[in-house]
């Protein structure tokens, strides 16, 4: 057993202890009678009857008596299976859907109960635990990222979200820092930069980078999942002894050392191929098939396949896991398109079931927990109209889903979420004074930089620094080589910039400031970005005084909206640059008035 497997087994295992009568039950017992148990054990599938008591399975057998005043649902005809992973998503904006709520809908509407969460950042997980506890949702994992300086992950996010690594020492500290937050995995561990012929390749993690990684996450009980996909970079990743591998590994046929490397090492394979099929069900394709990036990307899907059958073989478990939240790969639905590719690659319908909910539960060291459809097991299921271990594309004929033995999906469960932000909190006129020494604002919020984004970015320093009676902020920025080169600081108005903040009781935005130059303050909302007129800095301080009502929307898409004041996340000061350039400026004082 791996030690980021602990936690998930001793949890369950007290929690089993309390299940082992109904008597005293807080609520009536539920009762699921005639369906076929595929239970994700390997065995055969088998008429039983399912008692649930208090969120846990209690008995499972074909001839059960079922104890007066349970709840019964009748089920004959259909199967019932352990509800489905997707260990690899992103709940990201950019994303089909795009909100939380509506994410949540759609991963319960395909079966899936557990899903891990690569998108948010440490910053947010309290508050986002605290809204998914309010919404009809499945269990949500929320995962930290790493990545190397100039690494996939880190062209987008700040350093408080990719946290970027180069040795042992910098890869534990990283960890750690993660850690902190309560993490519930590492994922996207970012092993390799390979982007696919089509850019410039981007760094990637060294060998003893990723196996300090791995042991400092497997000391607080973590389980790594990594991006990966080539075939060098996963025998590295066997050998660091990763949890999960991902994804397809599709530069090259598979050798049989990167096999005997990643068998060693006990990791499994979640080979995301919703995210690689070129030409998806439904979508057009990237690339017309007159591209020759067309026949590339066929070319690695079909590496990806073959590389996922011969791991497979050779007795790696199979995970699943999407990618779901990229471009045409939809929450929830991706992960049956996941399990109908399994089956495309080789593996047997059975197979690909056990990758969908046992194996994924094991490599998140949760199989003591919930995966299978045993007694003592966190009643997660999924109700299907067809026997998918027979024709796979039967997971798509979901009828119902339970989690935590409450129907959730399908007739008799409660409405779905509407599509509606976390409820907008008051916050207090002092946003920050730079006076507090742990980094974070007055308002308890974690101050960070939003420099352009892609393989070549602006880069920033923030530090406080001391001036006459007290202490500001100072940013310095190396613009990178590129047309409208950008850097800024971030003060969120609310952890995390989840939970949107209600400004309505203010006129405008207060602050001091000196600097080289003219920068812009953006206000950002859940329904786009307003910015102001320039406001020029040079090295006297200056008081600067933004009225909300002088604020203009950004963006075409932006342009009509109307500002309302009650859903904004975060205050940010812009500077664009010329390319090349050097910029500073100096903050202090940022107050709402």
């Amino acid at each position: 057993m791996k030690p980021a497997f602990a936690r998930a087994v001793l949890s369950s295992l007290a929690a089993a202890a309390l299940f082992v009568s109904p008597m005293g039950a807080s609520e009536p017992g539920l009762a699921i009678v005639g369906a076929m148990v595929f239970d994700g054990t390997g065995a055969a599938p088998v008429v039983e009857t399912v008692l649930i008591v208090d969120g846990r399975i209690t008995a499972v057998g074909p001839k059960i008596a079922i104890p007066k005043g349970y709840r019964t649902i009748e089920a004959r005809g259909e199967a019932l299976l352990p509800g489905f992973f997707d260990l690899h998503t992103h709940w990201t904006a950019s994303g089909s859907p795009a909100t939380t709520p509506i994410i949540a809908n759609a991963d319960l509407a395909a079966g899936v109960t557990t899903v891990n969460d690569f998108n948010a950042a440490p910053e947010s997980y309290e508050a986002r635990r605290a809204w998914l506890a309010t919404l009809v949702a499945p269990h949500v994992n929320l995962c930290g990222r790493l990545s190397t300086p100039g690494g996939h992950g880190a062209d987008w996010a700040d350093t408080a979200t990719t946290k970027m690594v180069s040795t042992p020492a910098g890869a534990r500290a990283g960890v750690d820092s993660i850690v902190a937050y309560h993490a519930d995995c590492l994922g996207e561990v970012m092993t390799d930069g390979w982007r696919y012929g089509t850019a410039p390749d981007m760094t990637s993690m060294n060998e003893d980078a990723l196996t300090a990684l791995v042991d400092e996450a497997h000391k607080n009980h973590i389980p790594v999942l990594t991006h990966t996909v080539t075939v060098t970079k996963g025998a590295e990743a066997g050998r660091a002894k990763v949890d999960v591998i991902a994804h397809a590994l599709q530069d090259r046929d598979i050798d049989d050392a990167t096999v005997a490397a990643i068998k060693a090492g006990g990791s499994a394979l979640a080979p995301t191929l919703a995210v690689y099929e070129p030409d998806k069900p439904g979508h057009n394709s990237s690339f017309p098939p007159s591209d020759p990036r067309h026949a590339q990307a066929m070319r690695k899907f079909k590496y990806a396949l073959d590389n996922t059958l011969k791991l497979y073989s050779a007795g790696v478990p199979i995970a699943l896991g999407t990618d779901g939240g990229m471009p045409a790969t939809l929450h929830g639905k991706a992960a049956l398109r996941e399990m109908e590719l399994l089956v495309q690659a080789g593996l047997p319908a059975s197979a690909a079931l056990v990758a969908g909910t046992a194996n994924s539960a094991r490599a998140m060291g949760e199989l003591a927990d919930r995966g299978t459809i045993e007694v003592g097991k966190r009643a997660d299921f999924v109700l299907i109209q067809g026997k998918p271990w027979e024709n796979i594309a039967d997971v798509e004929k979901t009828d119902r889903v339970f989690v935590d033995g409450k129907l959730l999906f399908g007739p008799g469960a409660p409405p779905a979420n509407a599509d509606l932000p976390m409820p907008a909190v008051k916050v207090a006129a002092l946003v920050d004074d730079f006076e507090r020494t742990d980094g974070r604002s007055n308002l308890n919020t974690l101050v960070v930089t939003n420099p352009d984004g892609g393989l070549d970015r602006t880069t920033e320093i923030l530090q406080v620094v001391p001036r006459e009676g007290g202490h500001a902020l100072m940013m310095t920025a190396k613009m990178a080589a590129k047309d409208n080169a950008t850097a800024s600081v971030v003060l969120p108005l609310t952890k995390g910039s989840v939970a949107p903040a209600d400004l309505t009781g203010y006129h405008g935005v207060r602050f001091e400031l000196r600097g080289d130059g003219a920068y812009r303050v953006s206000l950002k909302g859940l329904k786009g970005t307003w910015s102001s007129a320039p406001v020029a800095g040079d090295d006297g301080w200056k008081s600067v005084e933004v009225p909300f009502a002088s604020l203009k929307p950004v963006g075409e898409k932006n342009a009509a909206a109307v500002w309302g004041g009650d859903d904004l996340t975060e205050i940010e000061i812009v500077d664009h640059r010329a390319a090349g350039a050097a910029s500073w400026v100096e903050i202090d004082n940022v107050t709402l008035y």
